[in-house]
């Protein structure tokens, strides 16, 4: 397992595809980080609202969407700031 694991590390492709430059880190964090988030929160927001209906489907990919499209633009934003908070919250090792 360990092996795998280091190999995914080093490899200079994922999927057959290549890896991109280690300077789009900073869009590629918030980018999945949105969508997992928005994903979640989305998911039990709808499924509170509508309970399992034959429409949650459609409804929680919708309302995921559109939470997508204000979440990562926001996170762009909010990141920068949420590190010099933290790192003034949290000693250094």
């Amino acid at each position: 397992m360990e092996t795998i694991n280091m190999q995914l590390h080093t490899s200079n492709t994922i999927f057959g595809l290549p890896k991109l430059p280690a300077r789009y880190a900073s869009l590629v964090m918030p980018f999945l980080l949105s969508i997992l988030m928005t994903c979640v929160v989305s998911g039990v927001s709808t499924l509170r609202s509508l309970g399992w209906s034959s429409s949650f489907l459609h409804v929680w990919l919708s309302a995921w969407a559109i939470s997508w499209m204000f979440a990562f633009p926001t996170l762009l934003i909010a990141l920068p700031v949420v590190r010099k908070l933290t790192a003034c919250l949290v000693r250094s090792a």
